[in-house]
């Protein structure tokens, strides 16, 4: 934060770094990092990718039970597309403490729901190493 005196003197000019950040479609003002705030939130959930988790968990759990035959029937239940589905449903193969950081709201945002939507190693470790996990914070 810098303040100056406008050119006549009369004035206080104020100037506050902001960062814009895109979020669910909205753009949210953040203040600077290390610049405590009330406006700052430490844990932000990212709701797309929280019902994509759920509904993942559900699904497979629907296919495990019996209650769909199949992707393909499925799908149809939820009148969805399968492929879509089937994207969805690499969620349930997430490593343990990625998918708690992201209940927590403590993935970093360059972690969204497109990123976990494309293909990503089965293995925990190896997504460990895919997406950089390094003491308890995702990077990338």
């Amino acid at each position: 934060m810098h303040t100056e005196l406008s050119p006549d003197g009369r004035n206080i000019i104020i100037r506050i770094p902001l960062h814009l950040k895109r979020q669910g479609g909205r753009k949210k003002v953040l203040p600077p990092q290390g610049i405590d705030s009330i406006f700052a939130e430490p844990h932000v959930q990212d709701e797309a990718l929280l019902k994509a988790l759920g509904r993942a968990h559900r699904w497979l759990n629907m296919l495990e039970n019996g209650k769909a035959a199949s992707i393909k029937a499925l799908a149809a239940k939820e009148d969805m597309d399968p492929s879509y589905i089937m994207r969805t449903l690499r969620l349930t193969l997430l490593a343990p403490d990625i998918v708690k950081q992201i209940l927590d709201g403590r993935k970093p945002e360059n972690i969204t729901l497109e990123r976990f939507r494309k293909s990503f190693p089965q293995a925990w470790k190896k997504q460990h190493v895919y997406f950089l996990i390094s003491k308890g914070n995702i990077y990338l």
